[in-house]
């Protein structure tokens, strides 16, 4: 039984905080957009829609396990350009724990992208 459920919570786990950060942001677009832009990102208006939907949609889909291959690779890339955009621990050197949090959030998801999402997912059914 564990090895049918435990990848569900590990879907779930790992996917959680993208849900959230989602939906944090879609509550505070023009914030989000204000940081994007501090950050340097072109058109933070429009760059804060496409993470917002980054962030919901793929972690839905890591969580109901549907094309979960193709995704996961899409999530450990969107998470190492976040990474390297909102965590440059080489100038600051008070981001290098945010930094590597990101990287072993990219290595759930390159786990998930290799192993798969288990049984209890849509890719099985």
């Amino acid at each position: 039984m564990h090895a049918t459920v435990v990848p569900l919570l590990a879907r779930i786990m790992l996917a959680a905080l993208f849900i959230i950060a989602g939906f944090n942001k879609l509550n505070n677009v023009a914030g989000t957009a204000g940081y994007l832009g501090k950050l340097g990102v072109p058109s933070p208006g429009l760059v804060v829609w496409a993470v917002i939907a980054v962030e919901l949609v793929g972690g839905l889909l890591v969580v109901i396990g549907w094309k979960t291959r193709w995704v996961a690779w899409g999530m450990a890339i969107f998470t190492l350009i976040t990474a390297v955009l909102g965590h440059p621990f080489w100038s600051d050197p008070s981001q290098t724990t945010q930094f590597l949090k990101n990287l072993a959030i990219m290595g759930g998801f390159l786990m998930l992208a290799v192993a798969g999402p288990g049984q209890l997912s849509a890719d099985r059914r």
